[in-house]
């Protein structure tokens, strides 16, 4: 991509009055909110519960975002237990800015990915935006998606989308915590998960072994051909593999066996390469032992595409914020790559995205997420308190795209070349 088609941002920009009016009011704002977070948040944290399964952190929240003044607020939305919508409407015909709140935690694992931490952020974010749209008269409207899922295939997002709930929403926020980087020019994995059964024909080892077909060599040469493969793998791309059932008994030519794979690429296009080349794979398995092969295929999350006009907002506020912390945001142009992935990324491809990285205080152990050290860290006021600058700064992006005449077309135009450079890739 050219350089005209980056927003550079320098540390020493200095704020406009208005958007010095605005970071004043979003930080006494959210400052207010503090000591009302901080039990909500903690009740997260020590209540993990499941994929779709957030029943006392739905309550929690819809109970929450209830109670304050002017936002409507529709629980178990769209058919989904714990998806929830809240919305806060100025009346005047404007951009719609919305934000995610992520709810669910790992298995063993707790909130180990700080979830907790992204609701947090996200609440702050759409309650100072509220609070801005009141006390500047401005136009449009604030919503909050309480998303459920994320740790799944299908994640709630996707749901959302699938349903037309994102519809009428201009720019969609969120962020993410971890303890490497600060950055909102954020780009994840796409990921699929491939299920593959062989069916042979079953035999005695012993005594008539050539009457068999075996579905476990099947399956064993897919296993070691897709090792070959990473060898010819882009660095980007990543390949995990098992076996789900090796067969029965030891003496017997195996009737059946089965495994899962999970793949990873940069992009959606370089994804369906991989997932070509890694089914190639496995039909080979079948092609050298007469075996039938059955591939099933689960899209999973596309990447996420940042938009650059929004991060360059959010980039801007955040360090307008006292006490900078480390690491710092990256120059304009330089994006941050996280193999991780996460249904944002649908999202990014139905409207400008952002999804903001934002660093802890990291553990003893300096554990990433996933690790039960950085479960630990993400319930600390240490990490609370970050989460509380990120909506902050999130607040600021949104009041911006509501503030400023012509900027969300900025921003679609942006988009739009960010979608045309994705369907080139593909083509």
């Amino acid at each position: 991509m050219d350089e005209d088609d980056f927003v550079l941002v320098s540390r020493d920009e200095s704020l406009d009055p208005n958007s010095r009016s605005y970071v004043s009011g979003i930080d006494s704002t959210v400052e207010g909110l503090r000591a009302s977070l901080w039990p909500l948040n903690t009740f997260i944290h020590e209540n993990p519960e499941l994929a779709f399964k957030e029943y006392e952190a739905h309550k929690a929240l819809t109970s929450f975002m209830a109670s304050q003044k002017g936002w409507d607020v529709t629980p178990s939305a769209c058919g989904m237990e714990t998806a929830w919508v809240a919305v806060y409407d100025s009346g005047r015909a404007g951009p719609a800015v919305s934000f995610n709140v992520e709810m669910d935690a790992l298995p063993n694992l707790g909130h180990a990915c700080g979830h907790n931490l992204i609701a947090t952020a996200s609440l702050a974010a759409g309650l100072a935006t509220a609070e801005m749209i009141k006390q500047h008269g401005l136009p449009g409207k604030a919503l909050l998606f309480g998303t459920p899922g994320e740790e799944g295939i299908r994640g709630g997002k996707v749901r959302l989308l699938e349903a037309g709930v994102y519809g009428d929403v201009d720019i969609s926020l969120i962020s993410h915590p971890g303890i490497l980087n600060n950055s909102a020019l954020v780009r994840t994995t796409a990921f699929a998960r491939l299920e593959v059964e062989f069916i042979g024909r079953a035999a005695h080892a012993a005594n008539s072994p050539w009457l068999g077909i075996n579905a476990l060599d099947a399956l064993i040469v897919a296993y070691n051909a897709v090792s070959v493969l990473r060898q010819q793998t882009m660095p980007s791309d990543v390949i995990g593999m098992a076996i789900t059932n090796g067969g029965a008994a030891a003496n017997v030519i195996h009737a059946y066996a089965a495994g899962v794979c999970v793949i990873r690429a940069s992009s959606v296009s370089r994804l369906s390469e991989l997932q070509q080349k890694v089914s190639a794979c496995f039909r080979a398995g079948a092609e050298a032992t007469g075996a039938k092969v059955e591939i099933k295929a689960t899209q999973g999350y596309a990447d996420h595409v940042p938009n650059r006009v929004l991060a360059a907002s959010y980039t801007k506020y955040w360090k307008s914020l006292p006490d900078l912390p480390d690491p710092p945001i990256p120059s304009g142009e330089q994006l941050t790559w996280v193999k991780a992935s996460t249904d944002q990324g649908n999202v990014s491809y139905a409207m400008p995205s952002v999804n903001a990285s934002f660093a802890i205080p990291p553990g003893p152990l300096c554990g990433q997420p996933h690790s039960r050290d950085f479960e630990e860290a993400s319930g600390t006021e240490a990490a609370f308190v970050r989460a509380l600058r990120v909506g902050k700064a999130l607040a600021g992006t949104a009041v911006d795209v509501l503030a400023t005449p012509g900027l969300i077309d900025k921003v679609k135009e942006q988009w739009g070349r960010d979608m045309q450079a994705a369907k080139d890739q593909q083509s």
